[in-house]
């Protein structure tokens, strides 16, 4: 079941709603235990055992991690290791397995050998989420940094509340610990909630599908027929695309965490106007920035090793951090990418190159023609494709007639992408960065009127998000396919 879908909108989202607002406040946990198990099962209900069991390893072992428990760090160590590599293994073989075997299979061709028989790996999704989540979780306790959590129902609902199970945001245990004991959840709170769901909602169905039509025509060209100004279109297009479509979705799960009472952390902060690929991943996914700085690069050595040391790690942690996002050589590379410019970038870094006193008229225009091109490892199926693809940026690949790209003609994609362009843009529009929360104090003067106009507004964008979503098809979010 996805957010942009209308079952969830329009049948799952109120009977819990109103399942939830209903239940006495000690009955809520389960309530929502309950909706995000039906949500998780609905495409694949044999991958509620793997969620469930899997929880129930690491809620047992976290409960070891603790000095009181165990003692003796070694013993806590050797716990978190086994935690850790349960966490892992799984991950590895759901993800990677398929890969592997892909890359066994083809040596094995070079040799003239026989392929491996394999039957393909399905996998469950949100896999790569949860799992940092757990990781995450059980590191925090062994750290001291969380308490572990108080049964396991409580931390099978943080590992599993619908909101952010399927693309996140990661959320710490410790950010929420006292929201899953208890938590306030007043008409502010839904109504807030509720504008942020439309806000996220309308970046998916207004803006990132009507790009994805030309992205998708300029990536699906046939090689030599793709001029340099349709693939810088489809490229442009793709950037917007990806950026409405994962941080639309991180809007609806904050919106959706916040009607039932729970704060979760932004994870999207207008990313395109950074002056360098440092503040790039200040702003782009956030909380998958902060899991790869704390529990990846810190514990290599962080920023206490030799410069070259530093350098290094950084790279390898960007280069995870593509094979994160999936199992292909194109996601190493795009890793990899990230990563030589992220140390080029602590290299410049200084007090006269400290991003906020670069200028801006060059500095957001260098950094986004850098993620700009990364996009094309992203976005294409293979690395030939890729290379194709970066040829035709440069006009000089083009040997046959010119595929036309429909899409460049229709409105809804060029609306799309106007609008697109104003607000990934805005805080250099506008001259300040607009808040992503539409917050009314209650009794302060014409709050009864900006609350009718948030109300209004929000019954707009979702009115004007189901039209497509009636006449259209299947539109899953780009990141549940990680």
């Amino acid at each position: 079941m996805v957010f942009s879908s209308l079952t969830f909108l329009y049948l799952f989202l109120p009977l819990t709603l109103a399942a939830y607002y209903l239940a006495p406040a000690r009955a809520r946990n389960g309530v929502a235990l309950a909706a995000s198990l039906v949500f998780f099962a609905w495409g694949a209900p044999r991958f509620v055992l793997v969620l469930v069991a899997g929880c129930l390893l690491d809620y047992v072992i976290g409960q070891r991690l603790v000095p009181e428990a165990t003692g003796a760090t070694a013993g806590r160590r050797r716990w978190l290791t086994i935690g850790l590599v349960g966490n892992l293994a799984l991950l590895l073989y759901f993800k990677y397995a398929n890969f592997g075997v892909e890359q066994l299979n083809a040596l094995l061709a070079l040799a003239g050998r026989e392929p491996l028989a394999w039957t393909r790996v399905a996998l469950p999704i949100g896999i790569s989420f949860f799992t940092f989540q757990k990781i995450s979780y059980l590191v925090d306790v062994f750290r001291g940094t969380a308490q572990p959590a108080a049964n396991f129902g409580r931390y099978l609902l943080y590992i599993a509340l619908f909101p952010q199970l399927i693309a996140g945001p990661i959320v710490r245990y410790h950010d929420v610990a006292t929201q899953l004991e208890s938590r306030q959840c007043d008409a502010e709170d839904r109504l807030a909630g509720a504008w942020r769901l439309a806000l996220g909602l309308a970046k998916k169905c207004l803006l990132a599908n009507p790009l994805a039509l030309l992205a998708d025509q300029a990536f699906a060209a046939a090689p030599g027929t793709l001029g340099a100004g349709a693939a810088w279109a489809g490229l442009y297009a793709y950037a917007l695309q990806i950026y409405f479509d994962f941080s639309g979705y991180s809007d609806m799960a904050i919106g959706l965490g916040r009607m039932m009472g729970f704060r979760f952390l932004e994870n999207f902060d207008f990313p395109y106007i950074s002056r360098g690929m440092v503040e790039f991943w200040r702003r782009w996914h956030i909380s998958l920035g902060n899991f790869m700085r704390d529990y990846l690069y810190i514990p290599l050595g962080g920023n206490r090793v030799s410069p070259a040391r530093r350098n290094f790690n950084l790279w390898v942690v960007f280069l995870l951090s593509g094979l994160w996002h999936g199992a292909s050589w194109n996601f190493v590379v795009w890793g990899a990418w990230h990563g030589l410019w992220i140390v080029a970038d602590k290299k410049l870094a200084g007090p006269r190159h400290a991003p906020r006193k670069r200028p801006a008229v060059l500095a957001v225009p260098v950094t986004f023609l850098l993620v700009l091109i990364g996009w094309v490892f992203f976005r294409a199926e293979t690395l030939p494709a890729a290379a194709t693809y970066l040829r035709a940026l440069t006009g000089l690949a083009a040997t046959a007639a010119a595929t036309p790209l429909p899409a460049l003609t229709d409105p809804r994609t060029m609306t799309a992408m106007l609008l697109g362009t104003g607000l990934a843009f805005a805080p250099l529009l506008i001259g300040r960065e607009p808040s992503h929360e539409w917050t009314v104090a209650d009794g302060t003067p014409g709050a009864a009127g900006r609350i009718l106009l948030r109300t209004a507004a929000t019954m707009t964008l979702i009115g004007l998000s189901t039209l497509p979503l009636l006449l259209g098809g299947f539109n899953p979010f780009i990141y549940f396919r990680f």
